[in-house]
């Protein structure tokens, strides 16, 4: 007798000894069943005979009206080679290469592999191509640099700090017995250490003073060399062979780089810093105290910079959570830390 058929004559005698008893609860007490398997099995019983008493066998793991794998495939390599597209274009594809899917079930399989939606579909586009380095294609390209600000600025990307430096200015107000204050901003693209320095105009001669007096200062006490300056092209930046911007990077042997649309806020790494500022700094201060000088501003804006960039930790990719000045000094030598 082979184990199906043991199974099925147990069975049986749970069945007849109930009959014999005339009590189904004690029946399934004396051999461990459950009244709800006893008129389970006594139903199979009836209609199928001793067969009914085996065990039925295994439910298929795969409905046989299941999506086949391949037309899965095809739904997820369209959804990536068209990341902005939703269900209903998705399906219009397919229908287009003869394959006939609904929306709902498009959406579904989507969901099952974590490509619901845009916001997940953007993060798996950048993961696959940063593991395999894909050949990414000009949709793609377009919606990534509008989900991710960063991806943007790749042709901008540095491997230290002081490699690229990015400069802008910035418009802060117009103070009474003071006019117009601008501030001239400098940020290290690897690190995102910032240097700000107020003045009372855009003038070439300005944007010279934050580097002379600030930045290179800082990068030559720690012995990184500055190679380049990234900025757009706004007069206090750009003209004629004798500008004193170009004459002053050309001097010091530093590449100038221009941003590459015409627009004139195209900067960034730049522009991010200064809603940092404006939010943090210059709505709190301005609203706290009234400034008659420069100076006093000036000083204000130091000590916030200090804290922005030594005790502040910055969360993207590029600090991972460390300070701006932590970062710069993971590429610093220990006894050069020391003195700085």
């Amino acid at each position: 007798m082979n184990a199906e058929a043991k199974v099925a004559k147990q069975r049986l005698s749970v069945l007849e000894l109930a009959e014999v008893l005339g009590n189904v609860s004690e029946a399934c007490r004396r051999r461990g069943m459950t009244r709800t398997q006893f008129y389970e099995f006594k139903r199979r019983f009836q209609t199928q005979g001793l067969e009914g008493l085996k065990d039925l066998p295994p439910i298929p793991k795969s409905h046989p009206m299941a999506t086949p794998p391949e037309l899965v495939e095809q739904v997820l390599a369209l959804a990536l080679k068209h990341p902005a597209y939703g269900c209903n274009k998705l399906e219009a594809l397919l229908m287009a290469q003869g394959k006939r899917l609904s929306n709902v079930t498009i959406q579904k399989i989507l969901i099952e592999h974590r490509l619901g939606s845009r916001y997940e579909r953007w993060l798996a586009l950048e993961q696959k191509n940063a593991e395999q380095a894909i050949e990414l294609t000009v949709e793609q390209i377009a919606f990534i640099e509008k989900s991710n600000p960063c991806f943007r600025e790749r042709h901008v990307e540095s491997a230290r700090p002081g490699e690229l430096l990015s400069q802008d200015t910035f418009f802060v107000g117009v103070f009474k017995g003071v006019g117009k204050v601008y501030m001239h901003t400098v940020v290290d693209t690897f690190s995102s250490h910032a240097f700000g320095f107020l003045h009372i105009s855009k003038q070439p001669e300005a944007a010279v003073a934050v580097l002379h007096n600030d930045v290179l200062p800082f990068y030559k006490k720690l012995r990184l060399p500055v190679g380049a300056v990234l900025t757009d092209n706004g007069r206090e930046f750009c003209g004629t062979e004798n500008h004193p911007f170009e004459l002053y990077l050309d001097l010091n042997d530093i590449e100038h780089r221009r941003t590459r649309v015409k627009r004139p806020q195209t900067n960034g790494f730049v522009e991010r810093f200064h809603r940092t500022a404006l939010d943090e700094f210059y709505r709190v201060a301005l609203r706290e105290k009234v400034y008659l000088s420069v100076e006093a501003l000036q000083e204000d804006l130091d000590h916030w910079l200090r804290h922005y960039n030594r005790e502040r930790p910055h969360l993207g990719y590029r600090n991972n959570g460390r300070t701006p000045f932590e970062t710069v000094q993971t590429f610093v030598k220990p006894h050069v830390q020391q003195v700085a």
